[in-house]
């Protein structure tokens, strides 16, 4: 049987024709192989190739143009191994920043140790409410969509971990109203591309239309601010994933919507673009 190397190289040559790249077949190759690093197929590079057959499966997909998490329904997030397919985005380095920053941050608001309760509005996959829970077993997280699919993936997700997680079917903060939830904290990665032109063809092609574009006005996040006094327990934080040309527009909505006083505080990613706004009602 010919090695790790001899499909590498072969799909390396063939890829190119269709603009897939090295990182892309090494993702394909680990997954089939059941590696844990793309870097194992490096290290592996002269063992036998035990799944071939898998191996050409997917990456016959991904030359239609199918993302690479799509063909194989594992996306890696924050030490998660993520089920993904087109009912959902595919989880982003961005929201891995902001559940960082959000992590790193939280006890200038509370005191984590605390039995906090969170919701996850816009779930998708589950990644966000998933690490929440991992990284604060006590607190209460719910996790909505307004997709039932989504929810069916995100419930996936959640029982593949064994993550205890209210799961809500809704837009925006409804479903946490008619259930008659107070939240500590709300955190959020809304539909931010402007329009199908500002994204890439891959993206317009494969990924859900509903989780990726807001139009020229910032909707999703207005509603939420209307919405925010009628679930908030005590003091509330908010956090969203944002695009950076929203900052204006999202400036004047906090001003329209937000009961006073708040904070409000862009925070850039790590390519210096505003791309996390947390605001804080006392």
């Amino acid at each position: 049987m010919p090695s790790v190397d001899f499909y590498y190289r072969n799909a390396l040559s063939e890829g190119r024709e269709y603009g897939i790249d090295g990182n892309d077949v090494r993702y394909l190759i680990m997954v089939a192989e059941g590696f844990t690093s793309p870097a194992d197929v490096i290290y592996y590079r002269e063992k036998e190739m035990k799944h071939p057959d898998v191996f050409l499966s997917f990456f016959g997909k991904r030359k239609q143009g199918i993302p690479v998490q799509y063909v194989t329904h594992v996306a890696p997030f924050l030490g998660h191994d993520l089920y993904v397919d087109e009912r959902v985005l595919i989880p982003r380095p961005e929201t891995e920043e902001m559940l960082a920053a959000f992590s790193e941050t939280v006890d200038e608001y509370y005191d984590p140790r605390n039995y906090l309760v969170a919701g996850d509005v816009g779930t998708g996959s589950g990644c966000i409410a998933l690490c929440l829970k991992t990284f604060f077993p006590n607190w209460l997280v719910s996790a909505s969509d307004v997709s039932e699919g989504a929810l069916e993936v995100a419930k996936t997700n959640f029982a593949k971990y064994g993550r205890q997680i209210n799961v809500l079917h809704g837009d925006a903060l409804k479903p946490y109203i008619e259930a008659n939830m107070a939240l500590d904290i709300i955190i959020s990665n809304p539909p931010y591309v402007k329009d199908r032109e500002s994204a890439e063809e891959m993206v317009r092609s494969n990924e859900p239309a509903g989780a990726l574009y807001i139009g020229e006005h910032p909707w999703v996040y207005e509603k939420i601010f209307m919405d925010a006094p009628k679930v908030k327990k005590g003091s509330l934080l908010m956090v969203f994933e944002i695009d950076p040309w929203l900052v204006g527009p999202l400036e004047e909505a906090m001003e329209k919507y937000l009961p006073k006083p708040y904070e409000a505080d862009f925070r850039k990613d790590l390519r210096g673009m505003d791309r996390h706004l947390f605001v804080y009602l006392p």
